[in-house]
């Protein structure tokens, strides 16, 4: 009979750290974890919502594009804004855009965002989290206007106003502090474009431009660069060298190469 082991009652258990600094020793790699960086946020006001997004794309410390679209469209009444991983927010997104179109040709009726919310979790569910895709979903259907967050394991959110990101607190901050019911169309996008400037400002992995998008029956009204507070100014001089500056020393390089008689690629 195996005998049990007895549990720690109370305070920290370090099994797993003597676990892993065995696995170490024995040459195990730790799973890498990847760092990425976004503030993405929604609100909802009187007649319909306001999505937001920043326009930064990063490689781990590197700003890969500055203005990058992260509100991506799903459907003529709905977007949906993504965080985590840009591959993967692009191809889960196309993917639900192409199944809402055949559900609306199929049915010939509006898309509902519950069914676009359905979708998304259960397909994120899937993948356990291994889809690094977290979103923020807004549409106005038959029901009104809706605005959920979906995580990468595939848990949602029904909120009046949401964010997700890297920057996703201090925009909250922002949210909590001046967010009220029935606000206007004016108020709603500037309070948006408050939340994202604030994830912009404090949120290493956020910056450059603002994006927002309106949603209301029957419209939408998507706004690239609606804030730019990141424009570049005008440099002071030029910064050009002329030509002859730095001196060649050499121009034969024919000793630094072996040339190799024979076919260019083996193709067998």
């Amino acid at each position: 009979m195996a005998a049990k082991v007895a549990q720690p009652r109370g305070g920290f258990n370090f099994d797993n750290y003597q676990r892993n600094a065995i696995l170490a020793d024995k040459g195990a790699v730790a799973p890498k974890v990847t760092k990425t960086g976004t503030t993405i946020c929604g609100c909802l006001f009187k007649d319909g919502l306001v999505l937001g997004a920043d326009t930064r794309a990063t490689e781990g410390p590197i700003v890969a594009d500055k203005n990058c679209e992260k509100i991506h469209y799903l459907a003529p009444n709905m977007y949906c804004c993504g965080a985590g991983t840009a591959a993967d927010c692009d191809h889960t997104t196309h993917l639900i855009e192409s199944k809402l179109e055949l559900h609306r040709l199929q049915t010939g009726r509006e898309s509902r965002v519950s069914t676009a919310l359905t979708m998304l979790k259960q397909m994120l569910f899937r993948y356990q989290g291994h889809i690094g895709c977290a979103l923020v979903l807004g549409g106005f259907d038959v029901n009104g206007p809706h605005l959920y967050t979906i995580y990468p394991h595939g848990s949602t959110d029904k909120l009046p106003y949401v964010t997700m990101g890297s920057g996703s607190l201090a925009a909250m901050a922002v949210f909590e502090a001046r967010w009220r019911k029935d606000m206007s169309r004016e108020e709603a996008m500037e309070l948006v474009k408050d939340a994202i400037a604030a994830g912009v400002f404090n949120d290493l992995g956020s910056g450059s431009n603002v994006d927002v998008c309106v949603i209301e029956k029957g419209k939408v009204d998507y706004r690239r660069g609606y804030f730019k507070p990141n424009e570049r100014g005008q440099k002071e001089q030029s910064y050009k060298f002329k030509r002859g500056t730095t001196a060649v020393l050499k121009e034969d390089i024919r000793h630094l190469v072996d040339v190799v008689e024979g076919d260019a690629m083996d193709l067998s």
